[in-house]
């Protein structure tokens, strides 16, 4: 009995602590970036990452929950009915109030589980309107942009519609090298996901986020944003967020794409309105300097 109990307050000392660590890393792993030995989520910059987070968080009691109930039970039922303070064991085949109650608590927990999931999963698959976004969590939308991502072996490239403006964000394997292979990475720039250009977009925008592939299959993941979705050659797939932390954030292609799958990282700026402008207005110059440079040499 001693052993059995030593052992339950082992499992239980055990569990505690890693859901005391998992809370305290994703209390210190900061935003945008990973951090090393982290063992849970990056902070959340929209409201949908914000959810899959509480819903994990929920989830991980839970079951932790289940879990030692379970072993509590079978720990209990080693020690109750063995050999020597069972000598006699009991001949009985079943127990129907035992079996309905065994039936209904699981599906009751499933059911608790799937509201919230499906609730969870419309929310992150269907790109809403402005109005549904304020309706949903209280965001006033500061605009709507559309951006469509395209995944090349291997890099990205990007393109405003509305716009017209349009660039390659390279890695390390590409026309421009340097930017993911530094040895003088720094946490604005961290080696193997930084890229030589930057998705920017204003904070509190809905972003519309439509992925097709060039070549492969590729995924374009984003952890602080809670979006991850593939994009396929002759297909176009949609996605979107509002990111309400200014900030710079790191993602990569997250679909095995061939020898330079982990060189494809991203990058996204997340700005003010007023420096959202002012990058705008800058893209637009530079992409009627390599327009007229194009017109010139044909």
């Amino acid at each position: 009995m001693k052993m059995v109990r030593k052992a339950a307050g082992a499992f239980v000392a055990v569990a505690v602590a890693m859901l005391a660590m998992a809370h305290s890393a994703s209390a210190q792993a900061g935003f945008g970036a990973p951090k090393p030995w982290q063992m849970n989520f990056q902070e959340p910059a929209t409201p949908v990452m914000a959810e899959v987070v509480s819903f994990h968080n929920f989830l991980t009691v839970l079951i932790t929950l289940i879990s030692l109930f379970v072993l509590g039970l079978l720990l209990y039922i080693i020690w109750r009915f063995n050999a020597k303070a069972n000598p006699v064991p009991s001949k009985n085949s079943h127990n129907t109030m035992l079996e309905v109650v065994w039936t209904v608590i699981p599906i009751t927990i499933l059911v608790i589980m799937a509201i919230p999931s499906f609730r969870l999963l419309y929310k992150a698959d269907v790109v809403p309107d402005a109005a549904k976004v304020r309706e949903w969590y209280g965001i006033n939308v500061a605009g709507t942009i559309d951006i469509k991502a395209i995944g090349n072996q291997w890099f990205w490239s990007y393109e405003y519609p509305n716009e017209r403006i349009k660039f390659d964000a390279f890695c390390g394997v590409g026309p421009i090298e340097g930017a993911c292979f530094s040895q003088d990475a720094t946490p604005k720039r961290p080696r193997l996901l930084a890229t030589t250009e930057s998705v920017v977009v204003p904070v509190n925008a809905l972003v519309r986020l439509l992925t097709v592939g060039q070549d492969v299959i590729h995924a374009w993941a984003m952890p602080a944003f809670g979006v991850k979705i593939d994009a396929v050659p002759g297909r176009t797939n949609h996605a979107w967020f509002v990111a309400t932390r200014e900030g710079t954030y790191f993602g990569q292609c997250s679909e095995l794409c061939g020898q330079g799958h982990g060189y494809m990282p991203i990058t996204v700026e997340v700005v003010s309105q007023q420096r959202y402008q002012q990058w705008l207005t800058s893209k637009r110059a530079e992409m009627a300097v390599k327009n007229g440079t194009q017109f010139a040499a044909n």
